[in-house]
């Protein structure tokens, strides 16, 4: 792995930006996390399809990464590279039926924009972070509806192949995945909506946006949701059944307003979050027979 090579050849072919050993406390929600080997913003499909060629021609291993709000970087950071879409991938456009957007765009501005047009449609992905490309990964929503049920269309870079075009119905939407991320690097996805009536959707947004807040450790340091809920039950409830809301390990807690979710209290590093997680999946599973599967990616070494 020539991580140095790549570096040079990376910044002689991309307009985006490529910087070395960034601290990637700086780029997730968890604020946790050491350096990425290369950190490279893409600002084209050209700029993507060449990071990607570069990196692979160099046996560099990477990842695409949205706002970093689903993952947790270890301590010792990652060896290869963190690549994340730039200007190209953050427009969106809307029309009375259809939002046309970038993968890089954040899902809440979209929400937003939505809404102050009087379109009907995103509901269900209020007060979420992230990106549109994090959304669609993750068929972000609620148990009242999740992203996938607006998708006409999302567009991939493939490696070796080029763009491709899946229609909303080929794509096999599930419980918080969709496996596209497994198909090719999400670059655009195009969302139905009608219009509504704006007061009747204003509502539905703000009673949304208020469960959220009332329910979830909105505006703490997080990354959502940490366990999938097991099929008839819930993660949360789970956890606090056996007694685990408010357990501690270093700065890393779990959140008296719900249980699924780990917080950094402050200071809190990644082996405190994963010791965490180890604690509540060996006491549920002793409690309920239940072994809770993690919702969060992690990124790097965690041996």
């Amino acid at each position: 792995m020539t991580v140095a090579r790549a570096h040079s050849a990376l910044t002689a072919f991309l307009s985006g930006d490529v910087r070395s050993q960034e601290l990637m406390a700086r780029h997730t929600t968890y604020r946790i996390g050491g350096p990425a080997a290369l950190y490279i913003t893409c600002d084209t499909v050209s700029d993507l399809s060449s990071a990607v060629r570069i990196l692979d021609a160099e046996d560099v291993p990477w990842i695409v990464l949205g706002k970093g709000s689903n993952v947790l970087v270890a301590d010792e950071g990652y060896p290869g590279a963190v690549i994340v879409l730039g200007r190209e991938f953050k427009t969106h456009e809307t029309s009375d039926v259809l939002v046309r957007t970038g993968a890089a765009a954040i899902l809440a501005g979209v929400v937003n924009d939505a809404f102050s047009r009087g379109l009907s449609g995103f509901e269900s992905c209020v007060g979420i972070p992230g990106t549109i490309g994090g959304a669609l990964a993750m068929n972000a929503g609620t148990r009242d509806g999740w992203i996938g049920d607006i998708v006409e269309s999302v567009t991939l870079y493939v490696p070796g192949e080029g763009l491709i075009a899946l229609r909303g119905e080929d794509v096999a939407w599930a419980y918080r995945d969709s496996g596209l991320s497994a198909r090719g690097i999400i670059v655009e996805g195009t969302m139905r909506v009608e219009a509504g009536d704006k007061e009747s959707i204003r509502e539905s947004m703000e009673d949304s946006f208020r469960r959220r807040k009332e329910t979830q450790p909105v505006g703490q340091p997080s990354a959502g949701s940490v366990f999938v809920n097991p099929e008839g039950d819930s993660a949360g409830r789970l956890i606090e059944q056996a007694g685990l809301k408010g357990e501690r390990r270093g700065g890393a807690v779990v959140s008296d307003k719900h249980a699924n979710f780990i917080v950094n209290d402050g200071g809190a590093c990644a082996h405190d979050v994963l010791q965490l997680i180890q604690h509540i999946q060996n006491r549920v599973g002793e409690l309920n027979g239940i072994e809770l599967r993690t919702e969060i990616k992690f990124l790097g070494s965690f041996e």
